[in-house]
């Protein structure tokens, strides 16, 4: 029985070494790969997105347009927009909880004053004060705390992209307000054009020049007209609630929409800096990469010993003013634990922690492939829209062109009526195809900034 202890002894520096063993596993660089996956998609993609115009530099979001009712809008809608302060109460919890998680490396303190009165006996008063403190020694705890670093960093970066995405809608909707107006300024030109042909047809009618299939027809197409100014007038008032809406606000909007549209600048000339890296949830999706590795070392080391110390002073006496330490009775402990069996638990918790991070990083490799995926669609439309506003803008001209002459061939006689129409009805739907388009073009740009991480500047 004498070698008993050293046995015991023994037992335990086997235990430390199977388990030091085991924490020193092979483990996947996850994070590593995921930063090989990010050149690789540079190095292939860069190349080819760099084939668009060179416009004018723009090195944020709110940098596209530059206007003071806009910045003004997206100012409130930061302030004042429900979702976003949502985001923001979640990322203040993170900061408490790494907190909560930086406090684990620091000594503990408690207090306790307690009183017991038994029968037949005098009242008796305790007082306790105990310290307790957890050695480091494996770094466990600021792996722990590193990854809480990691984790309140990446709700940051997700903070960042809620501000990004609201504020691109803000833009998309302000400049929504504009497209509406002009579809409305267009119909009621189009309605003034079809009530005058109306009347000129109900006319000729009544003169015997035109049948009654002709001028229902007329009426027809002018009740139609009717119709759609209608519901553009209604798609407008939508535009402004949806705004309303962004902004945080149940105020009406006193807004009136712009004129034109403003100009938007967009720089692909330094793509390589300011592309997928700067997007925000890419960063969130990397910085849970290296939380979640943190945790699964973390797991490891729960398999490993813990030293911890404690210190405590009590005294019992029988009034008050004598419990509180007058001669108290000191104690110091050192404990080392050495986890042997907890039915698997252990082993549980590390495989966990290691599927977390394969998890962790399929989910970056999905984030980086639909940043990709829109950064492409965004240039694919960049592309198209270019065109098509280009081809319709020529097909306009030559559609007034040629309504022109036909108003001329129609006052000489040599084209009926019929046809002027068909010509009116083709400039008009040039007209409001070519400006739904350049919203389109603008909206788009929009678009095509946060996907190349274009965000919004910080505060």
């Amino acid at each position: 029985m004498q070698n008993w202890p050293l046995r015991c002894l023994g037992l335990l520096f086997v235990g430390l070494t199977l388990a030091a063993c085991s924490s020193n596993e092979h483990r996947e660089n996850f994070a590593k790969l995921a930063q090989q996956e990010l050149d690789t998609v540079s190095n292939e993609k860069v190349s080819q997105w760099d084939t668009l115009d060179i416009v004018a530099p723009a090195s944020h979001l709110t940098d596209l347009i530059q206007d003071p009712v806009l910045d003004e809008l997206i100012q409130q809608a930061l302030k004042a927009n429900p979702n976003l302060q949502s985001t923001l109460l979640t990322l203040q919890s993170s900061l408490w909880e790494l907190k909560s998680t930086q406090g684990s490396q620091l000594p503990s303190v408690d207090a306790s004053v307690s009183s017991k009165k038994a029968k037949d006996s005098e009242t008796n008063y305790s007082a306790d004060i105990s310290v307790s403190w957890q050695l480091d020694v494996w770094g466990k705890l600021a792996n722990t705390e590193q990854a809480a670093s990691k984790t309140l960093a990446s709700d940051e970066a997700l903070y960042q992209a809620s501000r990004d995405t609201l504020v691109a809608n803000v833009m998309k909707a302000w400049l929504s307000l504009t497209a509406k107006q002009h579809a409305i300024s267009i119909e009621q030109q189009r309605l003034e054009l079809l009530e005058a042909n109306e009347k000129l047809i109900i006319k000729r009618f009544k003169n015997g020049l035109d049948n009654l299939e002709k001028m229902d027809e007329a009426r027809t197409s002018t009740s139609q007209s009717r119709a759609n100014l209608a519901q553009f007038k209604e798609d407008l008032e939508v535009k402004k609630r949806g705004l309303q809406l962004l902004l945080g606000t149940a105020e009406p909007l006193n807004l009136s929409p712009n004129t034109d549209y403003p100009t938007v600048s967009l720089t692909l000339d330094e793509l390589p800096n300011q592309s997928l890296q700067r997007r925000p949830d890419l960063k969130s999706a990397y910085l849970n990469i290296e939380a979640a590795d943190l945790n699964t070392t973390v797991a490891y080391k729960n398999m490993l010993p813990s030293i911890s110390l404690s210190a405590a002073l009590s005294q019992s006496a029988d009034s008050p003013r004598m419990a509180l330490f007058t001669s108290p009775v000191w104690s110091l402990v050192a404990q080392l634990t050495q986890p042997l069996y907890q039915g698997g638990k252990l082993k549980a918790e590390r495989e966990v922690a290691k599927l977390n991070t394969a998890k962790a990083y399929q989910a970056y490799r999905n984030t980086l492939l639909t940043a990709v995926n829109e950064v492409e669609n965004a240039i694919g439309q960049e592309k198209v829209l270019q065109q098509q506003v280009s081809h319709i803008r020529e097909a306009l001209v030559s559609s007034r062109s040629n309504l022109t002459q036909y108003e001329k061939k129609y006052r000489s006689g040599l084209v009926i009526l019929n046809d002027l129409i068909a010509a009116q009805k083709t400039t008009f739907d040039l007209e409001a195809q070519l400006d739904e388009l350049i919203f389109n073009h603008l909206s788009n740009r929009i678009t095509l900034g946060v996907a190349l991480g274009l965000g919004v500047k910080q505060q």
